[in-house]
């Protein structure tokens, strides 16, 4: 569908605003190789630009190809992951770094479907490994370019839904230059929330983010180091030293049915393996 006179003067604005309130020094950007773009684009979700970057370089010192990853043990990956958080995110870095060494030469596929076929990877991260790595237009989602596109065409809106803004940006993408538009828009969004405004607060997907302390992710986060930091120790052991954690943190004891429950939910989804009463990455 061609572009309307509002479209054109919010990609003209958007170039503009972008050029104003680059990021250009962020080492991710401007790589044609998708397996550093790919680390960015899990680093980057539900995490802060200033610590993602220490992560990213270290996670590339340490496995700086996809095979590289493919190769690790989990608990080093685990343990290079440890202070990003939502250590799942690590697992599935390693799972998809197993299936691209082994199916596709090492490297990430170009298709669309083909990458969201893999662990972890959406629609959104799909399409900035497209964008960013291969210069290909789509529809690229998150966060920042949320709050751009809030902030121009529903200004007035709450409740707003992805389903209204996913049309816009695939009319406005560009096709010469999808990587620069979408680095733009992501400048424009990160000044917007510096400056106090955030319309992203007024999506119909908005959610202020859960404690971590005393939360469930906070208890398997603790259980996750205790067993990298000390492979082989005894169930009951962890369970002592998540006790001691809460109570010097002002909490209660751990119920025993939930850390049961946070432990099995881990060695299902591969963290570590039970040997008899002892936990092992």
């Amino acid at each position: 569908m061609p572009a309307s006179r509002r479209d054109r003067d919010f990609i003209a604005r958007v170039w503009e605003e972008g050029a104003a309130h680059g990021r250009d020094d962020l080492p991710w950007r401007n790589l044609d190789d998708p397996y550093p773009v790919w680390l960015s684009e899990a680093m980057l979700q539900q995490t802060q630009v200033k610590r993602v970057l220490a992560y990213w370089r270290r996670f590339l010192a340490a496995f700086p190809a996809i095979d590289a990853l493919a190769a690790a043990s989990t608990s080093d990956v685990l343990e290079l992951w440890q202070g990003l958080g939502y250590n799942r995110r690590a697992l599935a870095l390693k799972r998809t770094a197993e299936i691209c060494s082994e199916r596709h030469a090492g490297t990430m596929p170009r298709g669309l479907d083909e990458l969201m076929a893999l662990p972890g990877i959406g629609p959104a991260t799909a399409a900035g490994i497209r964008a960013f790595a291969f210069q290909l237009p789509g529809v690229y989602l998150e966060t920042n370019v949320r709050a751009v596109v809030l902030h121009e065409y529903f200004p007035d809106c709450d409740k707003v839904p992805d389903r209204e803004i996913a049309p816009i940006l695939e009319r406005t993408c560009s096709e010469d230059d999808p990587r620069g538009w979408y680095y733009a828009l992501l400048d424009w969004g990160a000044h917007l929330k510096s400056t106090g405004t955030n319309p992203s607060r007024r999506s119909a997907h908005y959610a202020r983010q859960s404690a971590f302390e005393g939360s469930r992710r906070q208890k398997r986060a603790f259980i996750v180091r205790e067993v990298l930091a000390q492979p082989g120790i005894v169930c009951a052991r962890v369970g002592e030293l998540l006790d001691g954690e809460e109570r010097a943190s002002g909490r209660p004891a751990v119920d025993p049915a939930e850390f049961a429950g946070i432990v099995e939910d881990l060695v299902s989804e591969g963290f570590f393996a039970r040997e008899g009463d002892a936990l092992r990455p």
